[in-house]
């Protein structure tokens, strides 16, 4: 046996993982102290004030569940959230859908990928009030869809989901998937172009269709990327508030009420600070049912590795 495997084990010299980079560190201290202090902070003094009386000022005069019972016995509340459940559900099937459609098509490498990547992406770059205005003006029935195709000849044609309650979150939900598509295309593409090139000449070779490939061999690899796409858009869903307001601001009447807007119109309209601090907890709440599991997966994946 040579003499390297009888070689006493020296000490580690490596340097400590707490030591690396140290001055770096030290200099990040006083940012996530004022990061951490004014979240940890904020979210406790919410969530103490959700349990008071609080009005136009904050006081600490205990009233229990109150403001929480109240909360869920409110009309605009409860619409709020049903917007939001069927905003967000039709929201993330379609943008997975059409994200990946579109992934999937770039990813066989097409003629000006740069182009059309850079176009289908573009929308995201635009913040949600300029995408709401846009999209206010388009589905305007004077001057948008609906005239243009009525100044072809259909006269008959009606399409105002902005001016009909029953409609409304149709309209809303056209300007969030034209904005949020690109993002999840770009997640994805990403993702595909990490497949080894090997799987698909083997399948190539055993004769299986390239939808079944997907199926069966691409989408469940991809899975790391299709969760952390599924928190960054549940997240933006949940928090749901400029386009609404650039849109509808709420209407027709409540029709359009997202749980985001509630806060706002609670704290600073209304200035009944203990409902709209309830209601932002419920939020919160939601968003930590969200990315607590995503964390703990994210952090059982990295211990496994």
């Amino acid at each position: 046996m040579s003499s390297a495997e009888h070689a006493p084990a020296g000490p580690d010299k490596r340097p400590i993982r707490l030591f690396r980079n140290l001055w770096s560190k030290i200099a990040a201290i006083p940012m996530i102290l004022v990061s951490v202090g004014i979240f940890v902070g904020g979210t406790i003094w919410t969530i103490v004030y959700s349990f008071t009386d609080s009005g136009l000022l904050p006081r600490l005069n205990w009233v229990g569940l109150e403001q929480y019972e109240r909360l869920w016995s409110t009309r605009r509340w409860l619409v709020s959230i049903e917007n939001l459940a069927v905003f967000g559900i039709a929201s993330l099937i379609l943008t997975f859908a059409l994200g990946f459609l579109l992934a999937a098509l770039l990813d066989r490498k097409i003629r000006f990928e740069d182009t059309f990547r850079t176009i289908l992406l573009y929308p995201f770059a635009l913040s949600f009030i300029v995408t709401g205005l846009v999209w206010q003006w388009i589905l305007n029935p004077e001057f948008g869809v609906q005239s243009i195709v009525r100044g072809l000849g259909f006269e008959s044609f009606t399409f105002d989901p902005l001016y009909d309650s029953s409609k409304v979150m149709i309209g809303l939900l056209i300007a969030g998937l034209w904005q949020g598509t690109g993002l999840i295309m770009v997640i994805l593409l990403a993702g595909l172009r990490g497949i080894d090139e090997d799987i698909w000449k083997a399948s190539r070779v055993d004769g299986i269709p390239a939808w079944k490939t997907y199926v069966v061999i691409i989408i469940p690899m991809l899975k790391p990327v299709f969760i952390t796409a599924l928190v960054l858009v549940t997240s933006g869903i949940v928090k749901l508030y400029d386009l609404v307001v650039a849109m509808t601001s709420g209407g027709p009447g409540i029709s359009s009420e997202v749980p985001a807007k509630f806060v706002y119109d609670t704290l600073f309209t209304r200035q009944n600070l203990g409902q709209g601090f309830a209601a932002s907890t419920m939020m919160l709440v939601t968003v930590a049912i969200i990315l607590i599991p995503w964390a703990l997966l994210q952090f059982r994946g990295k211990k496994n590795d």
